[in-house]
């Protein structure tokens, strides 16, 4: 969806502004001189380095790598429609996310957004300007990582070799079926899916799970802290506590995952000893019943087991059972390792490469 003329002209007008910034570069907003089917906007005359260019302005209000597929399209055949000045195709737009801006660097099509990112490989001055997104883009994205729609990210990267409709995906990840279509739109834009078949029967598969992984590991540096409840279990290192978990909330029915350097060290050792153990628990009164048994007794320092309280079964999806304990699956051992402390990015890498492949 194109910008309203004032939105345009504010963006347009920003991107002027930061191009006459640039050492020994002159630019003027020219009339646009608008060719049918174009989709340009507006016409920049860019004096830099002795040489003369135009460059023919697209703008969006956010472009992802499927909508960076389509602009680079239309640049080019507005490019190519131009006479006189060599022209520079180029994108302005409210937010531009990463894939988007790779995919235009590699296409050598030049980029500006409201966050001041630019782009602008010129013959014989080559611009380059990357500063984080704009909030326009990080709350929509960060969204998509959280709640449920994290549960349909989850299914979909556990899964990734399968092919899912609508319906099948809200099933296995506990979602409606307007939450998993709202996430397929939104992974569309992204590019990281394919898709066959058509109306009902459409269904897709996760084309590019490392990049969707990635990304999902990108926002969790911006993220809170989880929160924890610290506890202290007398009398038990490590491996005896796991043990006494395994009995004491199975015999109480509690729903836990045993998650972080504890889960991660039964998957693909890599630590000498692990001195604590985080465990994600479906609370309720019977897992109060299960930390009195265990005599747990809560602390602000010096803890032995940490919890994770699980809003729903939803955060729970794919434990994996082994030798009467229930662990998390591996991609939600990864994530949470990312935001553990010490050694445990590391052993996240290492887990990474390990056990997941991607």
């Amino acid at each position: 969806m194109r910008e309203s003329s004032l939105t345009q002209r504010q963006l347009i007008a920003s991107f002027v502004d930061a191009l006459r910034e640039l050492p020994e570069v002159e630019a003027d907003l020219a009339p646009t001189g608008k060719s049918r089917g174009c989709g340009c906007v507006a016409q920049v005359d860019l004096h830099v380095a002795g040489q003369s260019f135009v460059l023919p302005v697209e703008t969006r209000k956010s472009v992802f790598p499927r909508d960076a597929r389509q602009a680079i399209w239309q640049l080019r055949a507005a490019s190519h429609a131009r006479q006189g000045s060599q022209p520079l195709p180029l994108l302005v737009a409210e937010s531009i996310s990463p894939g988007a801006k790779e995919l235009l660097r590699s296409e050598r099509v030049g980029y500006y957004d409201s966050g001041g990112s630019l782009y602008l490989p010129a013959p014989g001055a080559y611009f380059y300007i990357d500063k984080p997104p704009p909030k326009s883009l990080v709350k929509p994205v960060r969204a998509l990582f959280s709640g449920r729609r994290a549960q349909v990210l989850h299914t979909l990267l556990v899964q990734h070799q399968g092919w899912f409709g609508v319906t099948e995906l809200a099933r296995q990840a506990m979602v409606s079926p307007a939450t998993a279509s709202q996430v397929f739109t939104e992974l569309d834009r992204f590019d990281w899916l394919e898709a066959r078949g058509q109306g009902p029967g459409k269904e897709r598969h996760l084309r590019e799970p490392a990049a969707m992984l990635d990304a999902w590991a990108g926002q969790l540096a911006a993220a809170r802290a989880q929160p924890l409840r610290r506890y202290y279990v007398p009398g038990a290192n490590a491996e005896m506590l796991m043990a006494q978990i395994g009995q004491v909330f199975g015999a109480h029915a509690v729903p836990y995952a045993i998650s972080h350097e504890a889960a991660a060290q039964r998957y693909a050792p890599f630590l000498s000893s692990i001195s604590q153990m985080r465990v994600r628990v479906l609370m309720g009164a019977p897992a109060d019943a299960a930390m009195g048994e265990l005599g747990a007794r809560a602390v602000s320092e010096g803890a032995n087991l940490s919890i994770i309280e699980a809003r729903s079964p939803g955060e729970l999806l794919f434990c994996e059972q082994a030798d009467g304990l229930w662990l998390a699956s591996p991609i939600q051992i990864y994530l949470d390792l990312l935001r553990g402390e010490g050694r445990s990015r590391e052993m996240a890498e290492h887990f990474r490469k390990e056990r997941i492949g991607f």
